[in-house]
């Protein structure tokens, strides 16, 4: 993910180190407000960009991102300081996303296999307008999968926990959007124009 960097495995934001990140969000845990405000700064763009990535609605992915990092900072009294922030809040990011579209599918406001084109996608999803037209061909579960692994450098067994799902399920999932994908995307894939 562009602006976010790895050290020993943790995710962190550009500019901070991993000691950065812990003692960032200790301060957070304990009332700092300006530690509050770092996290929410540091992590916005990626939860925008992944929350618009599933749920293809601008207007929701600003709401659900605003929501995950709101009960992210709720919850950090429940945050296992021995593990990347990152992941924890793309978790949350990604489930909220998920459960934003069945909602909506669930009031009958969209069919899912009949979802309209995305609206034009946010400037932090970065990226071509028909590899998310493309991701808007997927079930959410499929999309978040897909955005987990490829757009925020996710392994399976990351993904998995992340969703609650066994490794192979995440592999099958991924399989089977990659599948549906490919010829949506064949121009793209084959040198074709992008």
């Amino acid at each position: 993910m562009e602006g976010v960097g790895s050290v020993e495995g943790r995710t962190v934001a550009p500019g901070r180190d991993a000691g950065d990140a812990v003692a960032l969000v200790a301060a957070a845990r304990d009332g700092s407000a300006a530690a509050v405000e770092a996290l929410v700064r540091d992590h916005w763009e990626m939860a925008h960009r992944a929350a618009f990535l599933v749920t293809q609605d601008a207007a929701a992915a600003e709401d659900v991102a605003q929501e995950a990092i709101l009960a992210a900072v709720g919850r950090l009294d429940r945050f296992d300081a021995r593990r990347p922030f990152g992941p924890w809040l793309h978790r949350i990011v990604v489930n909220r996303a998920i459960d934003w579209v069945r909602a909506r599918q669930r009031r009958g406001e969209v069919e899912p296999a009949a979802a309209p084109e995305p609206a034009a996608p946010p400037p932090a999803a970065g990226l071509p307008d028909d590899v998310v037209a493309a991701l808007a061909t997927l079930d959410p579960e499929d999309r978040a999968v897909v955005v987990l692994r490829h757009l925020l450098d996710h392994d399976s067994g990351e993904i998995a926990r992340m969703l609650g799902m066994p490794p192979a399920t995440v592999r099958t999932r991924l399989r089977r959007a990659l599948t549906r994908l490919r010829p949506l995307l064949a121009d793209r894939v084959e040198g074709g124009p992008s």
